[in-house]
This record gives C-alpha cells, structure tokens and sequence, in this order.
C-alpha cells in the first residue's frame, strides 16, 4: 500500500490492481497504462517519483517474474482482488468511514489543488478528461515534466508528513 501513497496514488484502484510488469519503464520512470485498461479508453503516462521507482524495485524479487505487480493470493493468473486491497487498509487501522482504497485519489487531488498546482497537471494526472468539449478538441497536452516534477514534489511531501508523524510517536 506504500504505492497508493506516492505518484501511483493518483491512479485508479482497478489500473493500480491489475498494473502489470510489462507497462513499467523503471529507467524511464514511466508507468505506461493502455488504454483498453483505462476507464476513458485512452492510453495513460504515469510519471513515477523515485521513491515510487525504489518501492518497485523492492517489489521486483517478488512477484517480477510474473505478469502483475499485485497478484491474487490464489492464482497469479489474476491481478489482487478489491476486497484484498480494502482488507489491507481494514488491517493498517482504517474503519470503513474513515477511508476506501479510491479515498487516496480524492484526498491527493484535494492537497495537490492547495498546494497550488495547475488544475491541468492534477486533472491529466488522475486521467480525467477535458469537460469543455471545444477544449479537448484542441488540447492533447499531456503536461509530463510538470506531471513528473509535481509527483515528485508530492511523494517528498508525503515523505515529510510521514518524518514528522514518527517523530511525534
């Protein structure tokens, strides 16, 4: 669940789930989601932080060798079920009222928006499409270095939020 924190944090449970090996460019630092797995159906670039790159890199003696990143407990046929994820937050201490797994989107939109990020960065970041029809027929912008400096920026501050709660303990 450290993932749902940093620049994957911003993306769909169901894409996060079900993330495969093969869509990972761990050089590149790029999460590339294709779009017949994306909710608009249309491909989706996931700049990814460094802590996010070395959570990956942890990851890898696991599960590298198959095709997702989270596979089911019973066959690694099949991405982690929800119920899986949802029971993982149920074991870290969260109640049902307090958070769902889709609450890390929200709550990083939210604290991006004011933060004082760019409303475009955030919006193509969380996969979102343009609502004003003559707009999205002419911007195809994908804002991927302020995209990559923005996760980057929010996993450090992630970081910091969580340096500061251990030293508190």
């Amino acid at each position: 669940m450290r993932l749902e924190a940093g620049s994957a944090g911003l993306s769909r449970p169901t894409e996060l789930r079900a993330a495969q090996w093969s869509e990972f460019d761990l050089e590149a630092a790029e999460w590339r989601i294709p779009a017949e797995r994306m909710k608009m159906r249309r491909p989706h670039i996931v700049p990814l932080s460094t802590q996010v790159v070395a959570i990956l890199r942890e990851l890898q003696p696991w599960t590298g060798t198959g095709k997702y990143l989270f596979p089911s407990v019973r066959t690694e046929a099949r991405p982690l079920s929800d119920a899986t994820m949802l029971n993982a937050l149920r074991r870290m201490g969260y109640q049902k009222d307090e958070m769902s797994v889709h609450g890390f989107r929200s709550i990083a939109s939210t604290l991006l928006n004011e933060l004082g990020y760019n409303r475009d960065w955030i919006e193509r970041q969380l996969a979102h499409g343009e609502r004003n029809e003559v707009r999205a027929a002419y911007n195809y912008a994908e804002y991927l270095p302020e995209r990559r400096r923005m996760m980057q920026e929010w996993s450090d501050y992630l970081d910091r939020l969580r340096t500061s709660k251990a030293g508190q303990a």
